[in-house]
């Protein structure tokens, strides 16, 4: 491919290759080759969404945490498709926090969650953040293993960190209202549910949860 195609049309190009072939190793290796995260972060405000589309997948590929608030704005965005990529991209940047044997102890806990071992990814949890105390994904795991052994507030607690360190963590926000559910406090609920949605649209889930809850409140 010429290096005389301008670098936005360049990145088309890559995606298009990508869109035909399927080949995620040779998108990731051209992006390498000529992007850095910070052009691919700008470049999802491109006015193309085409050039958007690829912005948001790449980053997913060869970003890390410093493109949360890019992909987090993303989520917003007037075409489904950014806003699909950028939802499946900001869940790895989440990971990309920290060294890399800290984030391998993140892929445990995960893990253990996923198993329903609740009680070993809370120990872990626990561990970790006592070595890295601002890594938000390790609170919202930790969140997710209280929430699996019944301890909500303290759900709840996590939940609040996580976004306090990582404002555009929809997840958490969601986690939260599933939480206040569970303590039968459906006004904070609403409120947690609303917050997600601000965050991330495209939680159709959650848009159920809050058109129930505005009728069950407007019912009382």
């Amino acid at each position: 491919m010429s290096r005389n195609v301008p670098r936005t049309a360049l990145l088309g190009a890559f995606y298009e290759d990508y869109l035909k072939h399927l080949d995620t190793a040779r998108f990731v290796a051209d992006v390498n080759s000529r992007y850095m995260q910070g052009t691919l972060q700008r470049l999802l405000e491109h006015p193309l969404c085409e050039l958007r589309r690829a912005a948001a997948l790449a980053l997913g590929y060869v970003g890390d945490y410093a493109s949360n608030g890019a992909l987090g704005r993303a989520l917003n965005d007037r075409d489904p498709t950014v806003r699909l990529l950028a939802e499946t991209s900001i869940r790895k940047v989440w990971l990309r926090y920290g060294t890399e044997a800290q984030q391998k102890q993140l892929s445990i806990i995960i893990r253990l969650n996923a198993a329903r071992r609740y009680r070993d990814a809370l120990a872990r949890a626990h561990r970790l953040l006592e070595e890295i105390a601002d890594f938000a994904e390790v609170y919202n795991q930790r969140a997710v293993a209280y929430y699996g052994l019944g301890e909500h507030a303290e759900a709840i607690q996590d939940c609040r960190t996580t976004l306090e360190l990582n404002p555009y963590h929809f997840a958490a926000a969601a986690g939260m209202g599933q939480a206040y559910l569970e303590l039968r406090d459906p006004i904070a609920a609403l409120e947690a549910f609303r917050r997600a949605l601000r965050l991330n649209p495209d939680l159709h889930a959650v848009r159920i949860q809050v058109a129930r809850l505005e009728r069950l409140i407007e019912d009382v």
